[in-house]
């Protein structure tokens, strides 16, 4: 079905796996001519796809000096600017979309290139929290001007919507009434209400192929850009009011909204322990990733200056094993790019993706809500998707017809979308949807090989998550 008409031009600026694994659903689902679509990529990467497609691609990497030569013959007012790029400024795409009249949408808040390892920059000025306190200086003010929506992939993005949604599975599983809530400050005090004190995207990547990973060779199942530059930023998470210690590595950053602190350490190299219900137990990466703080300052309360309730929130994330070798190796070249890429997808062959929100604390412990995506049914689905692209294109889409549904928003986050209607726009495309609760603690199993420093008066402390 159709789910929205659109009458004016949509560029889709880079072509990577999400671009080309978002055309078709495009194409599927708004009702435009393709004539009207364009792309714009920076490399030769989807020739193949567009052409297939029958849509318009031009090879035309974007700078600093060359941003609004390129794109103002593209864009005008009522068309749509859809970034998947990497190395483009988000801050200077979005203020030029406002100055044309366009929409907007992201997957994440991209910094020009080597923003993400300036070394004349300090690990805040290089983080996530200040690539969003920029995006969100153009918020104030903006509302009536063309939408622009932030980081809607999957995570960040899809999984915001998971966490509301769990949020209220919760509410009716333990009898607290709840309807669902009209705005941040009653969506927050529904999540203090029922005790909830840490979320974890918690994501296990199960793909495989018969290809093995090659030495110097970086394989992955989506962006290996997009992970290798987040991978090297400073591990950072939302900070929590149930916190006791901070961690001896860890700073604040004296700006902005104060919700989420970052650790002396790259993100690629710094562990955490969560739960997945098919995975079980697993040692994930804490990189960092948008959602970690916009989620944690969208549940924050406060009391004037005071902040009264927030949870801890952060990235769990296995990758797939060839992923994780990868990894181990860029970590073992001082974080230099192997030279050669792999993205893996014509040649998985078993898997799942399994994406989902793990909020714990509450009165029934542990609650992991989310996406199981096979890659056998991501190929059913969508051509040129694996499982985890899929789950990050279906997310596009959903904020792409969202934001053609609500034009004059201004600048957004995933949070303040309707949770509802994306998850509607996306649930046909995420396979198995589960919900599934556990008394599964940090603490289950510790101590016994060898003695370590746990906190037995609070399972939830961030300390117990931390693998050292």
């Amino acid at each position: 079905m159709k789910h929205v008409a659109f009458g004016g031009r949509l560029l889709i600026v880079g072509f990577g796996s999400i671009g080309q694994g978002v055309l078709p659903l495009l194409l599927r689902h708004i009702d435009m001519p393709r004539e009207r679509i364009s792309i714009l990529t920076g490399d030769a990467r989807g020739e193949e796809v567009a052409a297939e497609l029958g849509v318009a691609r031009t090879v035309a990497p974007l700078t600093r000096d060359n941003l609004r030569e390129v794109l103002r013959p593209l864009l005008g007012p009522g068309d749509f600017l859809l970034n998947l790029s990497v190395d483009v400024s988000s801050v200077a795409l979005v203020s030029l979309c406002r100055e044309l009249g366009a929409l907007y949408l992201d997957t994440c808040i991209e910094p020009w290139a080597g923003g993400y390892t300036d070394p004349s920059l300090t690990p805040s000025q290089r983080s996530n929290y200040a690539l969003r306190e920029s995006a969100l200086a153009l918020a104030p003010g903006s509302a009536g001007s063309p939408t622009a929506v932030l980081t809607h992939g999957a995570n960040p993005g899809l999984v915001s919507h998971f966490v509301k949604q769990a949020l209220l599975n919760i509410a009716g599983d333990t009898g607290v009434a709840a309807t669902a809530p009209d705005g941040q400050r009653a969506w927050a005090e529904l999540a203090q209400r029922l005790g909830v004190k840490v979320i974890h995207i918690a994501e296990r990547d199960t793909q495989s192929a018969d290809v093995a990973k090659a030495p110097g060779e970086f394989v992955n199942t989506w962006s290996i850009d997009g992970f290798a530059g987040e991978g090297r930023q400073p591990a950072e998470l939302g900070w929590g009011t149930h916190e006791q210690t901070l961690p001896g590595d860890a700073h604040r950053h004296g700006f902005g909204c104060d919700a989420a602190i970052y650790l002396l350490r790259p993100g690629a190299s710094t562990r955490v322990r969560s739960w997945t219900p098919l995975e079980g137990p697993f040692h994930g990466f804490l990189i960092t990733h948008n959602e970690s703080i916009s989620i944690a300052d969208y549940f924050t309360l406060r009391d004037g200056d005071a902040v009264r309730y927030r949870p801890t929130v952060h990235y769990a994330y296995h990758p797939c094993d060839d992923a994780v070798l990868s990894v181990h190796e860029l970590a073992g070249k001082n974080w230099e790019l192997q030279p050669r890429q792999r993205l893996m997808m014509h040649e998985i062959e078993r898997g799942i993706d399994e994406l989902g929100v793990l909020l714990m604390g509450h009165g029934r412990g542990a609650y992991w809500y989310g996406s199981r995506l096979s890659i056998e049914e991501a190929r059913r689905l969508v051509p040129y998707n694996n499982a985890t692209s899929l789950q990050v294109t279906a997310a596009v889409l959903a904020g792409v017809v969202w934001a053609m549904e609500n034009p004059r928003m201004g600048v957004v986050e995933a949070d303040h979308l309707d949770h509802a209607r994306v998850l509607e726009l996306t649930l046909p495309y995420l396979g198995e949807m589960a919900g599934v609760y556990s008394d599964w603690t940090p603490l289950v199993g510790r101590e016994s090989l060898f003695p370590e420093s746990v906190d037995r008066r609070d399972p939830w402390q961030f300390g117990n998550f931390r693998v050292v």
